[in-house]
């Protein structure tokens, strides 16, 4: 895909169209169908520009847009990197199904607000690219910081006590996470490195001891609260108050993908990999995120309320991520990033068919999903697709991340993560399949068919969400079997020399 604009114009081009998206779409206030229409034709022109960016950066061409310097040495600066590009085709892809399903949702729900809704999800998405593109850490942590704040409204969407309890929690930890932690880690990245700039292999060989490292990448790890590692997850599971589209956007599109994704970036392109392994840091970060893995299933286990249960899940598989990147192998990291694709499009599937549940039937609870199955077989086969996705099995995208960062960790002899991710994965089941046994295996239970009327029985949702939820659980095979841009970025991220070391 080719446009005739340079590498450098449609950088700034891939950040920019979601905020002109934003500013158009209060024009259209009222008439619902064109404001509609704003959202779905600025999602369709970002992916397109993303999608142009990708063949100067597979060529390995890396291009830059430098804007105003705040201080000698630290610019408002975008570049396209590999990591940084399969995000944006990630997030820039789901837009476009997530709005298909938001029109569907907000209409059938008659949810208020809406056009602030779109305008919100939009800036939302132009801070995700900017996060995604950014050059150095002070960039990344302005874009950051926005989508913070961009996506509050959209948490407290419902204006109700719990919902604006949960936006305080919500906006508290992580603005206090950034302000304590990660900030303080850019200023002392700055300081030790004598730069900001993401660089491949990193900027602190030879500048910092082992204690050093370990106190800054403590503070990368917990100062970015968006990856919700236990104990600063809490904020994940409160946010859940919010409508189904917006919890998808939290858990798949942006929030704590933006989170995983910026901990995995600082670790290749700031601390360095093989820095990290000659200093001896894989073991503790290991441990923590091992131990998030672990606790988030089980929590999961024993929630009723669907959305939780999805939400702990979240908790849970991000930390696989984190995981993969404890294991500072290059088979690890790969499996890595290539989690962060499997995981959107397996999980905004189930988020999806939740929101469809929740739309045609209001049901909100496991214990409610007895025989919904018969009748809801596309939102519940889509659901089956998107849990065999999270518990690791193919033929689903979230098979291969898992495999790689397994592999990562056989290959470096580290057994504690081997365990985690084997229990891990029995617990993965544990709480994904007995709601697939329920919805197809059970008698019908109540809900709303308690009338027994034929009338009352649910249906599908609108046609616009069982598209939506269609396509993601397409997408979540599509991507076992058609792995290869993602596998190539990842690839490309990591670097020939240190792919050659891994014997495949």
């Amino acid at each position: 895909m080719t446009l005739p604009l340079s590498p450098e114009s449609l950088l700034v081009l891939a950040v920019l169209v979601p905020f002109l998206g934003a500013a158009a779409l209060p024009i259209f206030h009222y008439i619902p169908n064109l404001r509609e229409a704003v959202t779905l034709v600025t999602a369709g022109m970002l992916l397109l520009v993303v999608i142009a960016i990708a063949t100067p950066v597979m060529d390995g061409i890396r291009p830059e847009a430098s804007g105003f310097e705040i201080v000698p040495g630290i610019a408002f600066a975008l570049q396209a990197e590999p990591l940084g590009l399969l995000f944006a085709l990630v997030a820039s892809s789901l837009w476009i199904v997530t709005s298909v399903y938001s029109i569907g949702y907000m209409r059938a729900n008659a949810e208020p607000r809406q056009t602030s809704y779109y305008v919100c999800f939009a800036i939302a998405l132009g801070s995700t690219m900017g996060v995604a593109l950014a050059k150095n850490l002070f960039t990344l942590f302005l874009f950051y910081e926005l989508l913070t704040i961009s996506t509050y409204p959209l948490v407290t969407h419902k204006r109700s006590e719990e919902a604006m309890r949960a936006g305080r929690i919500y906006l508290g930890l992580l603005l206090g996470t950034s302000m304590v932690l990660f900030l303080p880690a850019i200023i002392a990245t700055f300081v030790i490195g004598g730069t900001l700039d993401f660089t491949p292999g990193g900027i602190f060989a030879g500048k910092a001891d082992a204690t050093v490292l370990a106190v800054l990448l403590g503070l990368y790890v917990f100062g970015i609260g968006k990856a919700a590692l236990m104990p600063l997850h809490f904020w994940l599971p409160a946010a859940m108050v919010a409508p189904t589209p917006v919890s998808a956007l939290l858990h798949a599109v942006a929030v704590v993908k933006a989170g995983v994704f910026s901990i995995v970036k600082i670790v290749v392109y700031v601390f360095g990999v093989e820095t990290l392994v000659q200093a001896g840091q894989s073991g503790w970060l290991t441990a923590v995120a091992g131990a998030t893995v672990i606790a988030a299933s089980v929590i999961a286990l024993k929630q009723d309320n669907l959305k939780r249960r999805l939400a702990y899940s979240t908790v849970s598989q991000l930390s696989y991520v984190i995981l993969g990147v404890a294991i500072l192998t290059p088979l690890s990291v790969l499996g890595a990033a290539m989690h962060i694709a499997a995981h959107a499009w397996c999980k905004i599937t189930l988020f999806f068919a939740a929101g469809s549940l929740y739309t045609s039937a209001h049901l909100t609870e496991v214990s409610q999903l007895d025989g919904i199955g018969r009748r809801m077989p596309w939102t519940m086969g889509a659901f089956t697709i998107g849990a065999l996705g999270m518990i690791g099995l193919p033929p689903t995208a979230g098979f291969i991340g898992k495999w790689f960062i397994l592999s990562g960790a056989l290959q470096s002899a580290n057994w504690l993560a081997v365990v985690v991710i084997i229990v891990s994965t029995g617990l993965n089941a544990g709480y994904f399949l007995p709601i697939v046994f329920r919805a197809f295996f059970r008698p019908p239970g109540g809900g709303a068919s308690e009338a027994g009327a034929e009338s009352d029985m649910p249906r599908e949702a609108p046609w616009p969400i069982v598209a939506a939820l269609s396509m993601t659980a397409a997408g979540a095979i599509a991507l076992f079997f058609f792995p290869d841009v993602p596998l190539a970025l990842s690839k490309l991220m990591i670097g020939a020399e240190a792919w050659t070391t891994t014997g495949l």
